[in-house]
């Protein structure tokens, strides 16, 4: 007994040290500028139907929570955005070029069963991959210049947003996509925000490990590849020849992600200007036969097979180019025939990006005894 009060004696702080450890249940941040990072001229501190607000007086110039870390749990807040663009909440914000991202998209107010009214999108390299994932949006009644409640849950891959309707989630992400698994708290897009509260690792039972692939399953994605590096491509030039290229490249693997998604943004960043890669793969059939594959892709794709062209294609948001749906990657983007021949099968296919997120996502009608070759 003797010993242990000598060593609590000798030792007070550590207790209370360990105590000042603990995860606080909630995390209130008060809406003046002691906590908030804000440059000058674009937000003020207010009050906005009787509750205390930080309004953004820009689109484009974040407000960032000063002194705090999220990684996972409950964020919730009133949000009133002013007009009919986007309202962007960061989280896991590394810095302005890696981070997680929850907005809305206003323009669709009052449009009843618009899928784009809220989104989910990575920031990888300073892209915003929403190309890349038109599955991760969804429906919700939100009103410009009213207070919209917001409820973020975000458990290690997963989160679960709700937007007035406390009981039905807005959106569902599966499997949340961004480099990060730490950082801050940032908002952006004309508006007010009130009623901040942070309630860390508080995640309402939501599993942290991402749901299955739900194409795990399915052969007929090509999913295993070899891509060159990056080369710049000027604006009017094409590769498109009556041959394929005899490329003397170093060939680097890539496998696809979720969904199929070979994400070339996650391997090789941002394109500053237009740039192109090749792709490969190798099948090997037990017979020649006609094939069909479905083709999701981002931006401009040219596809050689067994050295000669086969289909060339342009999937360019807001351009009378842009595919279905809006010009994001699907596999509704385009569908063609591939004839292959008995034995070995070279597919090659050069992609080009200067816009958003870059990939590709391929699959065939039936992969019944056709090899991919390593």
């Amino acid at each position: 007994m003797k010993k242990v009060m000598l060593a609590l004696a000798l030792f007070p702080s550590a207790l209370s040290l360990q105590a000042q450890k603990k995860t606080p249940a909630e995390v209130r941040i008060p809406m003046t500028p002691e906590r908030w990072e804000v440059k000058p001229g674009t937000a003020t501190f207010t009050e906005f139907k009787a509750k205390p607000a930080i309004q953004l007086l820009t689109q484009s110039d974040p407000v960032v929570v000063k002194d705090l870390t999220f990684t996972s749990g409950t964020i919730e807040f009133d949000w009133a955005p002013d007009g009919p663009f986007f309202a962007g909440l960061y989280f896991r914000r590394k810095d302005t070029l890696e981070l997680e991202c929850f907005y809305l998209r206003m323009h669709v107010e009052g449009v009843a069963n618009a899928m784009q009214a809220v989104q989910y999108a990575p920031f990888i390299d300073g892209v915003n991959l929403w190309d890349l994932l038109p599955g991760y949006q969804g429906p919700a009644a939100c009103k410009k210049n009213e207070w919209n409640h917001i409820k973020l849950v975000i458990s290690g891959a997963r989160m679960i947003a709700y937007v007035n309707d406390m009981e039905h989630p807005a959106i569902h992400v599966p499997q949340l996509q961004g480099n990060t698994r730490s950082g801050g708290l940032a908002f952006d897009g004309a508006g007010k925000i009130a009623n901040l509260v942070i309630r860390p690792d508080q995640v309402d039972g939501l599993n942290p490990e991402p749901e299955p692939d739900p194409v795990y399953n399915d052969p007929r994605y090509l999913r295993k590849w070899q891509i060159t590096q990056p080369k710049d491509l000027p604006v009017g030039q094409e590769p498109f020849d009556a041959k394929a290229p005899e490329l003397k490249e170093t060939w680097t693997p890539i496998a696809a992600e979720r969904l199929g998604l070979v994400n070339i943004t996650r391997l090789y960043g941002k394109s500053a200007s237009r740039r192109l890669v090749w792709l490969k793969v190798k099948l090997k059939s037990p017979q020649a036969q006609i094939r069909h594959v479905d083709l999701g892709f981002s931006d401009e794709i040219w596809i050689y097979l067994n050295g000669r062209p086969l289909y060339t294609d342009k999937n360019i948001f807001s351009t009378p180019a842009g595919k279905q749906p809006l010009g994001r990657l699907s596999l509704e983007n385009a569908r063609f025939d591939l004839p292959l021949i008995q034995g070995e099968n070279e597919i090659l296919v050069g992609i080009a990006n200067s816009f958003y997120g870059w990939g590709l996502v391929a699959r065939l009608d039936m992969m019944e005894g056709i090899e991919v070759l390593q």
